[in-house]
């Protein structure tokens, strides 16, 4: 059994964390294997992100002063929190494929930059494509004027050098 001094420590550590990560999955994991238990946790490590069961008592208390506060307030039945600092595309993604395979994890709500979210955003989320095809589009649409313009620039520089070749050939400048 846990000594009071125990949980407080366990309270703290928590609140630290849940104060560094602006990411975070609530979930229900209800019936859960050993086995399963560990799979997902290795899937959660491999996309960056912590596991963790606790209590809804301490959860609520830890989690007091932070952007989470209103998130792990009240929460009901088995409980476990994944959060990440890292990317929460790819952390939704590995918990929803957990999910499909293993139906007894079940989301709450989330957080995803310090917005609450219900449990259907978090499906949204793992929608989207990684974080760095995401990038690569936005760098491609941020290009793509430029692109454009150093054409349309080519273009007027090639149109008038291919006139005055078709006048020199026509002899039209003599003196």
């Amino acid at each position: 059994m846990k000594t009071r001094a125990t949980k407080q420590q366990e309270v703290e550590q928590l609140r630290r964390e849940l104060q560094r990560c602006p990411h975070l999955f609530v979930s229900g994991f209800e019936k859960l294997t050993v086995a399963q238990d560990f799979e997902l946790r290795k899937a959660v490590r491999s996309a960056g992100g912590r596991y963790r069961v606790i209590k809804n008592r301490l959860a609520a208390r830890a989690a007091a002063g932070t952007p989470a506060a209103a998130l792990l307030e009240g929460l009901r039945g088995m409980t476990s929190l994944v959060y990440t600092e890292g990317d929460p595309v790819a952390l939704a993604k590995a918990l929803t494929a957990y999910a499909k395979n293993n139906p007894v994890l079940t989301f709450k709500a989330g957080m995803v930059e310090g917005r609450v979210v219900d449990a259907s955003a978090i499906q949204e989320l793992a929608n989207l494509p990684p974080r760095e095809e995401l990038l690569a589009k936005l760098l491609f649409l941020i290009q793509a004027p430029a692109q454009r313009l150093a054409t349309a620039i080519q273009a007027a520089g090639r149109q008038l050098a291919v006139l005055l070749d078709q006048a020199v050939k026509q002899e039209k400048f003599r003196p």
